[in-house]
């Protein structure tokens, strides 16, 4: 399932992203700070709001649109985050402002191409709450349904 993979990669991306920040923070090196934010809000926070959008609307999930989005995006952001950090930290490798450039163009063609899907996929007047959600062991939530679940504390 596609929100799946999008969560999980997120994951990772936390874990990266806050993993950098510790190791700037410790070694007093600040450097690396544009790759840090990028890792955070390209990795864990896109992927993880790319994972609900297509949980809440799983005819996104199902495009060709969907595949290529992932694929692009996630072949290139790795590639993004990477050469930005050689760039940052290796000045004589002035070769890697291309490799720089393009990663990012492909993360950004991800993007567009996750947006062209959404306005493809989801009718103009859908809200989430509108549709029949099934989650887990076959109990169906939403407004009417009786299958919300309460949480006392």
């Amino acid at each position: 399932m596609l929100s799946a993979r999008c969560l999980k990669l997120a994951g990772l991306y936390l874990v990266l992203g806050m993993s950098l920040g510790i190791f700037m923070g410790v070694t007093q090196n600040f450097s690396l700070v544009p790759v840090h934010v990028h890792t955070n809000l390209l990795g864990w926070a896109t992927l993880a709001l790319a994972a609900v959008v297509f949980r809440l609307w799983p005819q996104t999930a199902v495009t060709r649109l969907a595949q290529i989005f992932f694929w692009i995006y996630n072949l290139c952001l790795p590639v993004a985050m990477v050469s930005l950090g050689l760039h940052l930290t290796q000045h004589d490798f002035v070769w890697l402002m291309p490799v720089v450039i393009s990663a990012h163009l492909g993360v950004w063609l991800g993007a567009v191409l996750f947006v062209a899907n959404l306005f493809w996929s989801i009718p103009a007047n859908e809200e989430p709450s509108a549709r029949k959600n099934t989650y887990g062991g076959g109990e169906t939530f939403g407004p009417g349904t009786g299958g919300n679940r309460e949480v006392s504390a």
